[in-house]
């Protein structure tokens, strides 16, 4: 069982409270933010970020707070808790690990543990739970949901179903060849297609041949809310059909004209419908 350390109280929401948390995973420090409704304990939504993200996600003029932070408002304002994490080597958790040794497999340990922390909480019902993920975040959604059958229900927003075919697009030839025959703890630099420059190690890119979001989202048979755009050029449509014609149980798939980014530089219109459809998705299919 994860064991927690409260550290400070960030702001209130609503008739919520937000505190910054932290807890363990494989032994090293994951940093969090729980959003608590006041009163009973009330249900409570993961939201795992997508890569190179934090627990707020993007911000932009329109979602100034960021793309998870606003999430959380919404949640808050409908009846729900919500605890969104930095993986490790993301954020502020940073302590134990670098972002170059993330991998798919660890972030998918976070979000385990994620799952313990919240099921030891008195202060939210962890059983209760639901999980967001968004990009990245949504592939690892799949296996969390997937190998603990623990979420009510899941939603998957832009999410990598394809992820050799995704990060190669974003990677390029060269860093993907590279990556590839890197040994497990090599450093391999990658340069993203907005300007940014990262340095990943080769078990990054083995995970990227090794990891099956099909396979893990087969495993769960609970409630599945898919959201995709079909302006998305990181992830391609056809990766959120590819996830409802392999999971098996209820399920919807959401679609808008937006980007990947649910079009945050030019509205947060896109995104307040995304997020609203998806608390309707997780209300329609409570216990």
């Amino acid at each position: 069982m994860a064991a927690a350390l409260v550290l400070i109280t960030t702001g209130v929401l609503a008739d919520s409270r937000e505190t910054r948390v932290t807890f363990s995973s494989e032994g090293q420090e994951v940093v969090g933010t729980l959003s608590v409704i006041n009163g009973e304990p009330a249900p409570v939504a993961l939201l795992l970020h997508g890569f190179t993200g934090s627990r707020d996600e993007l911000k932009s003029d329109a979602v100034k707070q960021g793309v998870f932070a606003y999430t959380a408002e919404k949640l808050a304002e409908a009846g729900f808790s919500s605890l969104r994490i930095d993986f490790r080597g993301s954020g502020e958790s940073i302590a134990d690990k670098a972002f170059a040794e993330t991998t798919f497999e660890s972030q998918v340990a976070d979000g385990i543990a994620a799952i313990d922390y919240l099921k030891s909480l008195r202060s939210v019902d962890g059983e209760d739970l639901h999980i967001i993920g968004w990009s990245q975040g949504g592939l690892v959604a799949t296996a969390v949901a997937g190998r603990t059958g623990a979420p009510d229900a899941v939603a998957l927003w832009a999410a990598v179903a394809n992820p050799k075919s995704t990060f190669g697009n974003l990677f390029g030839t060269e860093a993907m060849v590279s990556g590839i025959a890197a040994t497990a703890d090599q450093t391999v630099d990658v340069k993203l297609p907005w300007g940014a420059e990262i340095t990943l190690n080769g078990a990054f890119f083995d995970g990227l041949e090794l990891f099956d979001p099909l396979a893990e989202i087969k495993e769960f048979d609970g409630p599945l809310f898919v959201a995709q755009g079909v302006n998305d050029t990181v992830v391609s449509p056809e990766s959120a059909d590819a996830l409802i014609a392999t999971h098996v149980g209820p399920e919807q798939l959401w679609t808008a004209e937006m980007d990947h980014v649910f079009n945050v530089f030019a509205t947060g219109d896109t995104l307040e419908a995304m997020v609203s459809a998806t608390i309707l998705f997780f209300e329609n299919h409570a216990d």
